[in-house]
C-alpha cells in the first residue's frame, strides 16, 4: 500500500468517527432531556410514597427491568446491556427520591445507601 492510500483511509475513518460522535452527541442531548423529564416525575412521586420501602419499590424495579428488556429486544439492542444501564439509572433515581422523600416528609435523611 502506498502512503497516500493509508492517508485517505485514515481521513475517511476520522470523518466517519467525527460523524458518529456528532450523532452520539445529538442522542445524548435527547437522552438528557428525557432523563430530566423522568427526574421531575420521580420528584413528584416522592411525597406520595409512605416510606423508604415504597421508594425502593423492588417489585416496580423488577417490572421496569422486564419491560425494558423486552423493549431492548424489539429495538435490536442487547437486553443485558440495557438492563445494566437501567439498573444503574434506577438506583440513582432511588437515591435521589429517598432524599426528596425525606425532605418533603420531614424525615431524617438516611445515613447509608
Amino acid at each position: 500500500m502506498s502512503p497516500s492510500c493509508d492517508d485517505s483511509g485514515v481521513a475517511e475513518t476520522a470523518a466517519t468517527l467525527t460523524e458518529i460522535r456528532a450523532r452520539i452527541d445529538e442522542l445524548d442531548r435527547d437522552l438528557v432531556g428525557l432523563l430530566a423529564r423522568r427526574e421531575a416525575l420521580v420528584r413528584q412521586a416522592a411525597p406520595l410514597k409512605s416510606d423508604a420501602q415504597a421508594v425502593r419499590a423492588p417489585d416496580r424495579v423488577a417490572q421496569v427491568v422486564a419491560r425494558v428488556r423486552t423493549l431492548a429486544s424489539e429495538a435490536g439492542a442487547e437486553p443485558d446491556l440495557i438492563e445494566r444501564i437501567y439498573r444503574g439509572m434506577i438506583q440513582a433515581f432511588i437515591d435521589m427520591e429517598t432524599d426528596e422523600h425525606h425532605r418533603v416528609t420531614g424525615g431524617s435523611a438516611p445515613t447509608t445507601r
